[in-house]
This record gives C-alpha cells, sequence and structure tokens, in this order.
C-alpha cells in the first residue's frame, strides 16, 4: 500500500519592521560591518520590539491566509518549533491557535534549535501520513533577541527575529511531498551552544541574572565544524536513500547560521552556489524560521516550480540536526 504523503499547500511569514543594521551594532560592541560580513554573510536582522514569538507566528499565519485563503478553522493541529517560547506553558502553540482563530485546533512546541522546523515538519507529516488529520500547521518562530546579550560581539552579530509557516495537507499525488527525512541528536554537544539558566537545573535567581546565564552561550569554532559536516553528511545520506544526485536537485534550503557553513555544506554535496537559498544576509540567523522562511520567499517570487526536487538541511544545538527530502508540489505562486 502507497504511503499517503503529506504535501505544502500554503507558506506565510512575518519579518519585523525595525532592522539592526551592522553598522548599529558597531555602536554597541567592538565590531565592524566589514568583519561581521566576511565571517557571517549578515548585513542586517530583524527586531520585534514589541511583542511575543506567538505574535510573530499569528502574524505569519495572517500572511499565509491572506496569500492562500486559507480558512484556519480547517486548521486540525498547530505545531510550533521554538526555543525562545512566550513562556513555559501554556504553549505557544495554544496561543497562536488562539490568536488566528483556529478554535478547533490543538497543539504543541517542538525545542530542537535551528533543527525544529525539520523536526516538526517530520512529526506533522505522519499526522497527515497516519490518516489521523487532514491540515496540519507547522510553524517556525524565534525571538532570539529576546535571549541575545548585546554586548557578547560573538553571539550578538548572529542572531534576529522572524517566523514563518507552511500548512500540510494530504498529497494529491504519488511521488509529492515530504519523500523522505532523516534527523538525528547527540547530547554530547550540549555543552558548545546552550542557555544555561531559566530551566530547572537553574531557575533564575539574582545570581543567574548577574553572571548572564539566561543568554546563549556558543563555542563557535566547534559548531561551526560539527555544523558543516552533520548538514553536509545527512543531506547525503537523504539524497543516496532516493537516488538523487548533485544536478537532480533544484534548491538545497539550508539553516541560515552561517554564510560560511552554507557555502561549505553546499560544496561537500557537490550543489552549485545559485541553487541553494540564502537570506542570511538580510535576517541572520532565525533559528527556527530560517528554513520556512526561505521558502516562503522564494515561492513568492515564483523561483520553487512543481516538480523540483528540494532538500531541506539544518544543524543545531543539542547537538540537533538532519535533512529532508520534499517533491514540490504547489502550483499557485502567490
Amino acid at each position: 500500500m502507497s504511503v499517503q504523503r503529506a504535501t505544502i499547500t500554503a507558506l506565510g511569514h512575518y519579518t519585523p519592521p525595525k532592522i539592526l543594521s551592522n553598522f548599529d551594532l558597531e555602536k554597541l560592541v567592538d565590531t565592524n560591518d566589514e568583519w561581521i560580513r566576511t565571517r557571517t554573510g549578515i548585513r542586517e536582522r530583524r527586531i520585534m520590539e514589541n511583542g511575543a514569538s506567538s505574535d510573530m507566528a499569528a502574524l505569519a499565519v495572517q500572511n499565509m491566509v491572506e496569500r492562500y485563503g486559507v480558512n484556519v478553522a480547517e486548521i486540525e493541529v498547530i505545531i510550533v518549533a521554538t526555543v525562545t517560547p512566550d513562556m513555559f506553558f501554556p504553549a505557544t502553540a495554544v496561543l497562536v491557535g488562539h490568536k488566528v482563530g483556529a478554535k478547533q485546533a490543538w497543539g504543541f512546541d517542538v525545542s530542537a534549535a535551528c533543527s525544529g522546523f525539520l523536526y516538526a515538519l517530520a512529526t506533522g507529516a505522519k499526522f497527515i501520513e497516519s490518516g489521523a488529520n487532514k491540515k496540519v500547521l507547522v510553524v517556525g518562530v524565534d525571538k532570539m533577541s529576546a535571549i541575545i546579550d548585546y554586548t557578547d560581539r560573538n553571539t550578538c552579530i548572529l542572531f534576529g527575529d522572524a517566523a514563518a509557516c507552511v500548512l500540510l495537507e494530504p498529497s494529491g499525488e504519488p511521488g509529492y511531498g515530504l519523500i523522505d527525512h532523516r534527523l538525528y541528536s547527540d547530547g554530547a554537544g550540549g555543552e558548545f551552544l546552550y542557555m544555561k539558566a531559566g530551566g530547572s537545573l537553574n531557575p533564575a535567581t539574582h545570581e543567574t541574572i548577574d553572571k548572564k546565564m539566561h543568554y546563549i552561550f556558543q563555542d563557535g569554532k566547534n559548531v561551526f565544524k560539527l555544523a558543516v559536516k552533520g548538514m553536509a553528511d545527512v543531506s547525503a545520506e537523504v539524497m543516496e536513500r532516493n537516488g538523487l544526485k548533485g544536478d537532480d536537485v533544484a534548491w538545497l534550503v539550508p539553516h541560515q547560521a552561517n554564510l560560511r557553513i552554507i557555502d561549505a555544506t553546499a560544496k561537500r554535496m557537490g550543489i552549485d552556489g545559485h541553487k541553494v537559498m540564502i537570506n542570511i544576509d538580510r535576517y541572520g540567523n532565525t533559528t527556527a524560521a530560517t528554513i520556512p522562511l526561505c521558502l516562503s520567499e522564494w515561492v513568492a517570487t515564483g523561483k520553487l516550480v512543481r516538480g523540483q526536487n528540494i532538500i531541506l538541511a539544518a544543524f543545531g544545538a543539542g547537538y540537533t540536526w538532519g535533512a529532508a527530502y520534499v517533491k514540490w508540489s504547489l502550483a499557485k505562486n502567490a
């Protein structure tokens, strides 16, 4: 019996209007525009001044509704990938459902850092494949500015705020949709990228605040080395499992962490640079939002074409990493 695959039928995104440029950061920390651009590829990033992750997610859903005419009352499940939830509970997915009027939907959050969208996408697809649900909303959103120390030049130059979403529905044709995925995690990498306080291990105290333990810590060298290998290896694995060569892939959609990581990953995979989705220069690393933000922007410009083979790849804190193979089925550009 053939599997009823999940396919993306609508997309939306939201980026806050406030721009934090490299020149703005020059006024905050010891850095400069050239240093940031040559090492990361980032020129600017967006900052959510007033509001939370659920607000950005709701605006991304609103953008999807306006572009595709989606009836939110028909959404059955909402999965939100984020490491910056509005609060520990209730889940951000529940708040998003309330804000967009998805009265029939139940939902939950997924925490897998920069791999969060892939984890959520694979999870959402299973609800479709099992036949349990027909419409699953998957959101990637992070307000990274809420957990960034803007006196730490190692991290403040990298991250921005954004949200993006996709609607999953059963594919009407065999061979289209989310064809395959591979996901991995290794807790041994936890010491290289983390936010140490705020959970049950180190609840908020005056001491944790004074020690800046509620901000991101990243060992850039270790993350860089393993991110390139992890994203390239798992992408190659997915391609090999499905008989794909570099020439067969129309687009590589990598997590937008660092342009050097993206370039190195594409090179290891044998993918030409013009076939790689890149918007890190305008948004920085928006964590769980990067992949769906690329997809939403590219489909809006007509660059994504029905029948194209697309590889999604990510690597994040945990460590978590993975890749997915999508046969693009959406014909309407909106």
